[in-house]
């Protein structure tokens, strides 16, 4: 039998590392003449056949409560507006500096909880604030020194504002007494009515022209969608939101190899300098409760040598 904590962290990983496979299925679908809202409803489709399957098979009731239904159908729509940005900035930029500045999403989550939660920010959470934007501004240029298109700069830092949002709202008392996957379901059911309109107003849908294009749609609906999402919840039940969100480090580090190995993206030294910047701060922001306790602790072991660090510092 696995251990718990294993089996949590490998969860984690898997969640993460699939997510950020999004751009290797995805980039394809662009090239064979489908649009970004096109990649999405096909995934969306596909993973809620996925989702299906899986509530059917363990006996899971689609039944929600009444006063649920209007929440569901707005953060479905929350949810579908985030991803439809990320993709839409794969069209400005490289997928793996796009994929890092959606990575600031804790950082976003973070001050949207002082500002509307009266959460206290700590000091460590604003040194990483200033240096996940140091991150953002070395990541401003390309690999050619020109500048980001500004465009796709703001598309991919209002999708990860979105997704902030979604997970603040995902965590409320309204959800709490919904299964994850029933959740999940009707979260990407209400989504994809955005790409369908979205389709509706660009005259169709484009469909996968190909036996290869749509198994990129399937995988697609598969590993960064119903895998990922499973996965995160099963490391959260395991090891808890802390070590699944520092885990999420995995994500842009694979879109990033992704970019380059696949896509022939070039990766010099200031852009892995901006990829290292972002992702420790935000690994030090997700932290940062298991730090505190950590030196507290080793204050009450070892008060002399605290005393001593203190004062050299």
């Amino acid at each position: 039998m696995m251990n718990s904590k294993i089996k949590g962290y490998l969860n984690g990983a898997v969640a993460a590392s699939t997510y950020g496979l999004n751009p290797l299925f995805a980039i394809p679908l662009y090239g064979a003449g489908l649009t970004p809202s096109d990649a999405l409803l096909w995934r969306y489709l596909f993973a809620l056949c996925i989702l299906w399957v899986m509530a059917r098979v363990r006996g899971q009731r689609f039944a929600v409560p009444r006063r649920a239904l209007l929440p569901l159908l707005v953060l479905g729509l929350i949810m579908g507006f985030s991803s439809l940005l990320l993709f839409e900035s794969y069209n400005y930029m490289d997928v793996g500096i796009a994929s890092t500045l959606l990575f600031v999403y804790p950082l976003m989550v973070a001050v949207i909880m002082a500002l509307f939660f009266r959460q206290r920010i700590s000091a460590i959470t604003m040194v990483c604030i200033v240096v996940a934007m140091s991150g953002i501004a070395l990541l401003n240029e390309g690999a050619d020194g020109s500048a980001l298109d500004p465009v796709g700069v703001a598309l991919v830092l209002t999708g990860a504002l979105t997704y902030s949002v979604y997970l603040v709202w995902i965590d409320s008392k309204a959800f709490s007494q919904i299964p994850t996957l029933i959740l999940t379901f009707y979260v990407i059911l209400s989504g994809s009515l955005i790409f369908v309109a979205r389709c509706a107003m660009q005259g169709g849908t484009h469909v996968p022209p190909s036996p290869s294009m749509w198994a990129c749609a399937a995988l697609l609906g598969l590993l960064p969608t119903a895998v990922s999402l499973i996965c995160t919840s099963v490391s959260i039940h395991c090891i808890g939101p802390t070590p699944t969100a520092i885990l999420g480090a995995l994500e842009p580090l694979t879109a990033v190899g992704v970019g380059v190995a696949v896509f022939g993206e070039a990766l010099t030294a200031r852009i892995v300098l901006g990829l290292a910047l972002i992702i420790a701060a935000v690994t030090c922001v997700v932290a940062a409760d298991r730090i505190s306790p950590a030196l507290l602790r080793m204050r009450r072991l070892f008060p002399a040598f605290y005393h001593r660090l203190r004062h050299h510092r």
